[in-house]
């Protein structure tokens, strides 16, 4: 077994499990995890998005990420619930002190991840698979919800451990295990394989991960830049990245909105407030670290009229034109043409970036990110009016709207489901 033992923790539909356990310990006698379920939206209304479902609505094919209307014409008798976020904190925060129990070298990747680096602690635990079994089953009966856990000699094998059969289950993916257990999968069931890259692979007939593995790098990177050699290396179980201690709360979302001095009438208006509103808050992702998976959007007519639109995205990202690409396709689909004068813009399910602070997203290339940077470092130096992108000239409009305060808080966000 490698000298370098690394867990990957993340537990099984989270926000579903956690209301269903938080019902049952108030006397519920449904268990929602039981049942064709999902946690997002408005029940009443059918708005919003299934952010997370109970594994018997998965098989009316209800997928995550699609609006509460098209699951509930899947399954009319689904279960829908309106999230609870400050209940799942509180739920994060103790699962995150069980962990702490096991190594002082935790990570918080997302508000339903953990890395654990269990490569120090053989003097305790001389068994680290014993161990995993002993934090899962230990979570189960104190807590009252279920993990994967992920045994392997780094981040990215861990990770893809622990995505093996769920739920409730220890899965190791060491070196060793890699032609086994992770090539015969489909190439888009490798971390950072989203669907772009994915149909770009199946069209040059690279369809498992083993494939993908014993493919050219060089050749590759000729139609995949340099997230061609990424991917190759994760194929290949290669990561070299650290646990990073940390354990303060994730941050939930992050979000601007402004009340215009005029009425909003037209696209190309709404698409510049919008893209000033994405400038700061694409900013403020990069300088705290994290990658969003979440983008919404919403606005006020000049009648106090309130709607909100989001979308569910397949890969992090935290890229200025992605994210304002995403905001300006929800407002298309949510305007209906009265004049705005107000609207938002959030970005919501963070995760971090240090795990994938190398990496070129399907939507994104190098060039577009080392602008984003060299962009900041500037803005950062001498002012955010430093540098400007010419569409806002005589425009009347800033070139980035909104503060910098403080992070939005779970209400705020649960507001636009």
């Amino acid at each position: 077994m490698a000298s370098r033992v690394i867990m990957h923790i993340d537990a099984n539909s989270a926000y579903l499990s956690w209301e269903a356990v938080h019902r049952l310990q108030h006397g519920d006698s449904l268990d929602l995890r039981t049942v064709p379920s999902v946690v997002g939206g408005n029940p009443e209304t059918r708005h919003g998005i299934v952010l997370t479902k109970s594994i018997p609505a998965k098989k009316f094919n209800i997928k995550t990420g699609e609006t509460i209307w098209e699951a509930k014409a899947k399954c009319p008798e689904l279960i829908i619930v309106p999230p609870n976020y400050s209940l799942y904190m509180q739920c994060s925060q103790a699962f995150g002190d069980v962990l702490s129990g096991y190594s002082p070298l935790v990570e918080q990747y997302s508000i339903d991840e953990y890395f654990v680096d269990f490569s120090s602690m053989h003097w305790i635990y001389p068994d680290p698979v014993a161990a995993a079994h002993s934090i899962k089953n230990r979570i189960r009966d104190e807590l009252g919800f279920t993990v994967n856990v992920g045994v392997s000699s780094n981040k990215l094998l861990a990770k893809m451990g622990s995505e093996f059969q769920k739920p409730d289950k220890v899965h190791t993916l060491f070196t060793e295990e890699i032609m086994e257990k992770m090539w015969p999968l489909s190439v888009e069931e490798l971390f950072m394989v989203g669907r772009a890259t994915s149909k770009k692979l199946y069209d040059r007939r690279i369809r498992t991960i083993g494939e993908l593995a014993g493919a050219d790098p060089r050749w590759l990177e000729l139609f995949l830049k340099s997230h061609g050699r990424l991917i190759w290396n994760y194929a290949n179980g290669r990561d070299a990245s650290l646990v990073r201690v940390n354990r303060h709360p994730v941050v939930k979302s992050m979000g601007n909105s402004t009340t215009t001095a005029f009425d909003v009438d037209n696209q190309r208006e709404a698409y510049l407030v919008l893209l000033s509103l994405v400038e700061t808050v694409a900013f403020r992702i990069r300088a705290a670290g994290y990658c969003c998976q979440l983008v919404s959007i919403s606005i006020k007519d000049n009648d106090f009229l309130y709607r909100s639109h989001q979308r569910k995205l397949y890969d992090p990202t935290d890229c200025t034109n992605l994210i304002h690409r995403i905001a300006c396709e929800l407002f298309d689909e949510l305007w209906r043409g009265k004049p705005l004068r107000h609207l938002g813009v959030s970005a919501a399910d963070l995760c971090s970036n240090e795990f994938l602070q190398t990496s070129l997203f399907d939507e994104q290339n190098e060039q577009q990110r080392d602008v984003d940077k060299t962009i900041d470092s500037i803005r950062k130096r001498h002012g955010s009016l430093a540098v400007q992108r010419a569409s806002f000239l005589h425009s009347g409009l800033k070139p980035m709207t909104g503060g910098t305060g403080e992070e939005a808080e779970y209400p705020m966000m649960s507001s636009v489901l």
